[in-house]
Parts: structure tokens; C-alpha cells; sequence
């Protein structure tokens, strides 16, 4: 009895599952009629518009004549599907441009913004003024020089720059800071004697400063006869 029981029991089980597979296999199968149907149901839809597209490039063909050449048009279609990685590259390439622009439209105001607090900076310290000032000067400059004087610059702006460098030298510069302080100086309430003068001439300081005026002197008058400096010439290029 009890061996006869289970086999019922076996056999209901095996009966159940075969129905929940033919039950899975009922929805598989409605599932992909459905599918089938809204496919038909598209190709249904597509065919009046394909037909008409063909029909219309068949007319703008016939339109072209021969213009139109087959095997360009095959090797154009050809072409196009070998470029089919390059043209994706070229569309991700756009992309990310696209995004690109995005986050800068995003930036667009804070940029915006840092840039006009800077020039409202630089205003308030006083470049905007200078820069226009400065251009008066430059203004004045261009206008207070004719073509002749500008051609006699060209003619002499070595000359001009070996004398700046020449100024510039950091002896002469201590000479010309010590010079500008002793003309500063409060002068003497009495004229100096003559004993005093000549104790001064005994003054090594005072006798290199008269030799240096001396030699001064003497080249003034040597350029007079000779006004092209004798260590250079306008062509001439240091190392």
C-alpha cells in the first residue's frame, strides 16, 4: 500500500512538470508570435516608404542621366564601408568636443568673472593710467621726430648703445652717484683758502680726479677731429 501510494505521488510530480515546461514553452512561443507580429507589422509600415524612396531616386537618377557613374557610385559605397571604423572614431571625436564645450560653457562665467575682478585690479593700481600716459609720451616722441631724424638714428644707434653700456658700467655709475651727492651737499659757508686748495692737490683722491678730467678734456678735443670712435665701427659685433 505504501509502495503504490508513492509511485501516485511520482507520477503527480512528473505530471506537474511537465506541464509548467509546456506551460514555459506556451509563453516562449506567444512571445515570439508577438514579436513576429510587430516585425510584420513594421515591414508593413516601411514598405509604402521604401517604395516611394526608391521611386524617388529613381527619378532624380534618371534626372542626373549620365552624370552618374555606376562603378563611382560602387566604389563610393565601398569606400564607405571600409571607412566605417574611421567615420566612428571621427563621431567619438565630436563627442567628446561636444562635451568639452560643455564643461567650458560651464567655466564661460567664472572665468569671466576672475578676469574682470583683475582688470578691476589692475585699475585701481594705476596700469590702465600709465599705459594711457605712456602713450601720450610715445605720441610725443613719434611726433617730434621728422624722417631725416629718424634715418640719422638708424645711422647712429650703435654708436648709441656702446655709450649706454659704456654709462652703464657699474664704476661709472658709482662716479656719477658720488658726483650727484657731493652737488647735493650743503656747499661751505667760506670760500676754501688757497692753502687749503693746494693741501687738496696733495690729496692723491684729488690728483686721479684731475687726471681723469684731463683725459676727458683731451679726448673732447680728440673727437672733434676724429668723430667715428676709434675701438669700433656701426658694423661691428661683440661676442
Amino acid at each position: 500500500m505504501t509502495t503504490a501510494t508513492t509511485s501516485l505521488h511520482d507520477i503527480e510530480a512528473k505530471i506537474d512538470a511537465v506541464g509548467a515546461r509546456l506551460d514555459a514553452l506556451t509563453g516562449l512561443v506567444e512571445a515570439q508570435a508577438r514579436r513576429q507580429a510587430r516585425w510584420d507589422e513594421l515591414g508593413r509600415d516601411l514598405t509604402p516608404v521604401a517604395g516611394a524612396a526608391f521611386e524617388r531616386l529613381a527619378v532624380e537618377l534618371d534626372d542626373l542621366g549620365d552624370d552618374v557613374d555606376g562603378e563611382r557610385l560602387a566604389s563610393l559605397a565601398r569606400r564607405f564601408v571600409r571607412s566605417t571604423a574611421e567615420i566612428e572614431g571621427v563621431l567619438d571625436q565630436l563627442e567628446r568636443l561636444s562635451s568639452l564645450a560643455g564643461d567650458l560653457a560651464e567655466l564661460g562665467p567664472a572665468v569671466f568673472l576672475a578676469a574682470a575682478d583683475r582688470l578691476d585690479e589692475l585699475e585701481r593700481r594705476g596700469y590702465f593710467e600709465f599705459v594711457r600716459g605712456g602713450l601720450g609720451v610715445l605720441d610725443r616722441v613719434v611726433t617730434s621726430f621728422g624722417e631725416e631724424d629718424i634715418d640719422q638714428l638708424g645711422d647712429n644707434i650703435v654708436h648709441i648703445l656702446h655709450t649706454v653700456k659704456e654709462m652703464t658700467q657699474p664704476e661709472v655709475m658709482r662716479m656719477l652717484q658720488r658726483t650727484a651727492r657731493v652737488v647735493r651737499e650743503e656747499p661751505d659757508a667760506e670760500a676754501p683758502t688757497l692753502r687749503q686748495l693746494l693741501r687738496d692737490l696733495r690729496d692723491p683722491a684729488v690728483k686721479r680726479g684731475l687726471h681723469r678730467m684731463l683725459t676727458a678734456m683731451r679726448s673732447l678735443s680728440e673727437a672733434e677731429s676724429d668723430p667715428e670712435p676709434p675701438d669700433h665701427t656701426p658694423n661691428e659685433r661683440r661676442p
